[in-house]
C-alpha cells in the first residue's frame, strides 16, 4: 500500500474529492495512476461500494459497507441524494472541490455538490455519454429519469472533461453542455524507462474486456483470412467478459491460434506488449451505441513501442496517428484489417518505425505528469472562481 499522501502532502495543499461509485475497478489503473500523478492538489479517493481489486487502497474511502444499515444508507443516498457521512465528509475534512469520473458518478454525487456549494468537475470517458439510451432517453420510466439526471449533473458541472474531442462533441451535441464549460483533456499513462528488446512470444496481442464493443469477433476473423496469405499468427487475448465463452468457441471453429488468458495485472499486461509483434484492438460501435472515447490500451501499446492496427471509430484516431503509429482500417472493414496484419507482420522496418513513433509521441503528448498538471490548473481556475 502507497497511501503516501497522507502523510507527505504538504500543508497549504488543497483537497480534492476524487468520486467514483465503485472503488475501485482493476481495469480503470488510469484513475489511480492520475491520482498518483497529483502534486498541487491533496486527492482522496471516495466512493459509495468497494471491489475486490490489485489497484484498491487501504486510503480510499467507502461510505457504505454491506451490513444492514450500511444497505439502508446507501439506498437513502440513491434515491435522495443524501448521507449524513458524506456531509461531514465535506464539511470537516477541508474538500473545496469534487472530481468524479464517469457520467454515473456525477449523477451520484452532483445533488450533494449542488447543496454545499462545492465546485463539481466531471470527467467523461466514452460509454457514460455515447450510448443510445442516456443520449435519447429511451430505455422506459428509469431509463428516461436517470437521462434527466445525467443532462442535469453535467450542465451543472463547472467544468465537463472530456477525454478527446470526439467526447467532447458528444458532451455538447448530445447534452446540450455549453462549448466553454467542455475541456478537452486526456489522461496520459505513466513513463517508462525503455526496456531492452526482448524476442517476441506472439505475432498479435489484444487487450480489453470482451464485450461487443471491442470487436474481438472481427479480429478472429481478420486473423484467419490473414492466415491464408501468411503462417497463421498467434494471437493473445488479455481480459474477460461475457463472450468469452463465445469468442473461444469462435477461435475454435476458425482455427485460430488464439490464447484466453483471462484478466491480468498492469504488469503482466506490460510485459505482454513488450513480447508482441502488434497490438491489435478493432473497437467498434456496439448495438447500444456504446463507442470508443480514447482508448487508453493505444497509449500503453504505444509506450511499449508497439505498433497498433485499430478501426478508425470514435476517439480512436486521436490515439493512433493513422500511418505513423499504427493503421486505422474503415470500421468493421475485416478484410482491410487482415491486409494491415499482414502488412506489419511482414515489415520488421516498418513495424520498428511506427514502434518507436508511438513512443515518442506519447512522452511528448500523452506522459500523466504533463496531462495531469493540465487538470490540476483546472481545478486552481475552477476553485478560484475563474
Amino acid at each position: 500500500m502507497k497511501g503516501r499522501r497522507s502523510a507527505a502532502t504538504p500543508t497549504g495543499h488543497r483537497r480534492v474529492m476524487v468520486w467514483r461509485d465503485l472503488v475501485l475497478p482493476g481495469s480503470e489503473t488510469f484513475i489511480r495512476n492520475q491520482i498518483d500523478a497529483m502534486t498541487r492538489w491533496e486527492p482522496v479517493l471516495v466512493g459509495v461500494r468497494s471491489i475486490e481489486s490489485p489497484i484498491r487502497r487501504d486510503t480510499d474511502l467507502v461510505l457504505f459497507d454491506d451490513s444492514f444499515f450500511g444497505r439502508v444508507e446507501r439506498r437513502l443516498f440513491a434515491v435522495w441524494g443524501w448521507s449524513p457521512r458524506l456531509d461531514r465528509l465535506l464539511k470537516k475534512g477541508g474538500v473545496g472541490l469534487i472530481h468524479a469520473h464517469f457520467g454515473m458518478g456525477a449523477v451520484s454525487i452532483a445533488r450533494t455538490a449542488r447543496r454545499l456549494g462545492i465546485p463539481l468537475i466531471v470527467t467523461v470517458h466514452g460509454n457514460d455519454v455515447t450510448r443510445t439510451d442516456l443520449r435519447s432517453g429511451t430505455g422506459g420510466r428509469e431509463g428516461r429519469a436517470y437521462a434527466r439526471r445525467l443532462t442535469d449533473a453535467l450542465r451543472y458541472a463547472t467544468t465537463v472533461v472530456a477525454v478527446s474531442h470526439f467526447i467532447a462533441r458528444q458532451v455538447r451535441d448530445g447534452y446540450a453542455v455549453p462549448d466553454h464549460k467542455v475541456a478537452v483533456l486526456p489522461i496520459g499513462v505513466p513513463s517508462r524507462s525503455p526496456s531492452a528488446e526482448t524476442e517476441p512470444q506472439r505475432d498479435i496481442l489484444f487487450v480489453g474486456r470482451l464485450v461487443a464493443k471491442k470487436g474481438v469477433s472481427d479480429l478472429l476473423t481478420a486473423v484467419e483470412v490473414a492466415g491464408h496469405q501468411i503462417p497463421p499468427p498467434s494471437v493473445c487475448i488479455i481480459g474477460d467478459g461475457k463472450l468469452r465463452e463465445q469468442l473461444e468457441a469462435e477461435a475454435r471453429a476458425r482455427g485460430v491460434n488464439a490464447t484466453f488468458a483471462g484478466a491480468r495485472s498492469p504488469d503482466d499486461v506490460e510485459k505482454a506488449m513488450r513480447t508482441s509483434r502488434l497490438f491489435v484492438a478493432p473497437s467498434r460501435t456496439a448495438p447500444d451505441g456504446d463507442a470508443e472515447g480514447l482508448g487508453m490500451v493505444f497509449l500503453e501499446a504505444a509506450r511499449a513501442g508497439r505498433p497498433v492496427i485499430a478501426y478508425d471509430h470514435g476517439g480512436v484516431g486521436e490515439a493512433v496517428v493513422d500511418g505513423v503509429t499504427g493503421v486505422l482500417v474503415p470500421e468493421g472493414d475485416t478484410a482491410a484489417l487482415a491486409d494491415a496484419i499482414v502488412q506489419l507482420l511482414g515489415d520488421p522496418e516498418l513495424r520498428s518505425r511506427m514502434g518507436e513513433a508511438g513512443r515518442r509521441r506519447v512522452a511528448d503528448e500523452f506522459d500523466i505528469r504533463t496531462c495531469t498538471a493540465a487538470l490540476e490548473d483546472e481545478f486552481d481556475r475552477v476553485a478560484g472562481g475563474g
